[in-house]
């Protein structure tokens, strides 16, 4: 971490771009391709068949949400860095916000694991009957859901600020910045969580849309690295 804080600006931004992928993939794969595939929110019994039938698949599903997690913490100090010359204050809150989505996310992802050992069959179990054990184990998963989404309130206003930050900067196109501030105020719908899950699949497509588009630019292009120089120079100057 320390060789990529002492590295070129353009080395730096992509860099973040190849971690902010990870998490978009990582994310994708967990949520869309275990997630969504095992869990049935109105059957609690399928719910639980499906988990013990594709077992190592719901477990690896929850070391990719590990993994998801461990790229976004990344991604918001390496961004943190980057979007530091324009204003240090609002970098630093915009990272502690995104961070606290984070932890959010990353503690409620324990609800989701748990299924697991609420149906493993454990002797102290036995006072329970199968179905009590299937309903705590959608109830677990739902917990799950809803930290998430309280993770999202979070990345939204992450989001807002980072977007901002873009828009003041000389050394990234501001469209993103205006695309980021746009998704920050949808996800923020999730301060309300009825309203959020209303709009979640016009919300997701237009963030992802917006998240693409700043990957694809970091990734490619990077950033002005003599305008980059020239807002840090300027802001360590009112520094001092």
């Amino acid at each position: 971490m320390e060789r990529i804080a002492e590295s070129s600006p353009r080395f730096k931004a992509r860099i973040t771009g190849v971690f902010y992928l990870l998490t978009m993939l990582t994310g994708i794969f967990a949520q869309g391709f275990v997630s969504e595939k095992l869990v049935k929110w109105s059957d609690a019994g399928a719910t639980a068949t499906n988990i013990l039938t594709h077992k190592s698949l719901f477990q690896l599903g929850f070391t990719v949400y590990l993994i998801e997690m461990a790229c976004q913490i990344i991604f918001t100090a390496l961004f943190y860095e980057l979007l530091k010359p324009v204003s240090r204050s609002i970098s630093l809150v915009a990272a502690f916000l995104g961070l606290a989505g984070c932890t959010i996310k990353t503690v409620s992802r324990l609800f989701y694991i748990a299924p697991l050992f609420v149906l493993g069959g454990a002797h102290y179990l036995s006072v329970f009957t199968a179905e009590q054990l299937q309903a705590l184990s959608l109830l677990f998963l739902k917990v799950n859901d809803q930290g998430a989404a309280v993770a999202l309130a979070f990345f939204g206003f992450y989001a807002l600020l980072t977007g901002y930050l873009i828009v003041r900067s000389t050394f990234l196109p501001r469209i993103l910045g205006v695309w980021s501030m746009l998704a920050g105020l949808g996800w923020m719908t999730f301060l309300y969580p009825p309203l959020g899950y209303r709009l979640f699949l016009y919300l997701a497509v237009f963030g992802f849309l917006g998240a693409a588009a700043l990957i694809f630019w970091l990734l490619v292009f990077g950033v002005n690295e003599q305008r980059w120089k020239e807002q840090a120079g300027a802001a360590a100057s009112m520094r001092a």
